[in-house]
């Protein structure tokens, strides 16, 4: 591949061979013509008598062989104690008699050398969906920093968008010495079978606000045929509390907890927070938060009614409610 300042296009090399070799130049006046060395233009004039125009293409600069390579039972060593038992270059070189830069280098050329990858690889990825709408509902919080009177940080950069927070926020600061504009709190209930999604913008994460929240998700579902009897959550302290307990047994719901730490669980309700963010929170430019709440709505709407949604081949979540009227408008 040439380089950005590379002398000689191929195109080149071709006129400086043919002005040596057909036209008879000296080698001499063919550099100096062409603004290269001699030795540069003899390699070009000899490639052209030898291949012809074939040969002014670049060539692979790696050796034809390499003795010095690590043997193959060494890398394979090197690998198999790698997968099995996680250790870093210097362990591995101490184990296999190699240099600590040897045992890198087999890592890297294997495409091991980092942990999180080789967590990947292992990793054994396990999906399922439920068989009907409302067996399972997933709960979750997304917490929003609101933007600042004028527009935040990610559309007018760090200068213009802190002097915005600055002038929203007065004189109250966090403990980063940040001034307080105050968060969003996007409480998500959303339906494992059909991807439906039920979302309100609250004040805050607290126990009696989640149930209510709980409390009209599961009215809203229900105007829609669905009737829910399971809820999967995370444990944060909303949904551990009495006020979420309560809420549950009213409604007839049976309330489930992911293992601490293990996110995946509730991979969906994640999922949709990542597309959530990336399609309505950032996804323009909001000169104020009340403007970036007004548009929410809108694209709730699009989300279930009109996204394509790959997890469910592609079609729109409410198409897996049935019979609803008005369900494609």
């Amino acid at each position: 591949m040439l380089h950005a300042n590379a002398a000689l296009t191929p195109a080149q090399r071709l006129k400086l061979a043919r002005l040596i070799v057909e036209e008879g130049w000296p080698t001499a006046w063919a550099a100096k013509f062409f603004a290269v060395s001699w030795t540069t233009a003899d390699r070009w004039a000899r490639r052209y008598r030898a291949e012809g125009k074939a040969g002014m293409v670049d060539r692979c600069s790696r050796p034809q062989t390499s003795p010095a390579k690590t043997n193959p039972a060494t890398t394979k060593r090197i690998v198999s104690l790698r997968l099995r038992k996680r250790w870093g270059a210097v362990r591995l070189a101490v184990e296999t008699g190699v240099a600590p830069s040897t045992a890198g280098a087999v890592l890297r050329r294997c495409g091991i050398s980092r942990l999180s990858r080789l967590e990947r690889r292992d990793q054994h990825v396990v999906r399922y969906e439920r068989a009907a709408p409302g067996e399972l509902l997933h709960a979750d919080v997304k917490k929003l920093g609101n933007i600042p009177a004028g527009g935040g940080w990610r559309f007018l950069g760090r200068e213009q968008g802190g002097a915005n927070r600055t002038a929203d926020g007065g004189r109250a600061r966090s403990r980063h010495h940040h001034p307080l504009i105050g968060r969003g709190f996007i409480h998500v209930v959303l339906d494992d079978h059909s991807r439906v999604a039920y979302a309100e913008i609250c004040e805050d994460e607290t126990g009696p606000t989640a149930a209510a929240v709980l409390r009209r998700a599961t009215a809203w579902f229900a105007a829609r045929g669905v009737t829910a009897r399971r809820v999967l959550t995370d444990n944060g302290g909303c949904y551990r509390s009495r006020d979420w307990a309560g809420a549950c047994t009213e409604l007839g719901i049976t309330p489930k907890r992911t293992r601490p730490y293990r996110p995946q669980t509730n991979g969906k309700v994640e999922r949709f927070h990542r597309t959530m963010t990336g399609e309505w929170a950032f996804a323009q430019f909001f000169t104020s938060e009340a403007d970036r709440r007004a548009a929410f709505p809108g694209w709730l709407h699009a989300y279930n009614h009109h996204r394509p949604h790959t997890g469910i081949g592609g079609h729109p979540p409410i198409s897996r409610l049935t019979n609803l009227p008005g369900q494609y408008t």
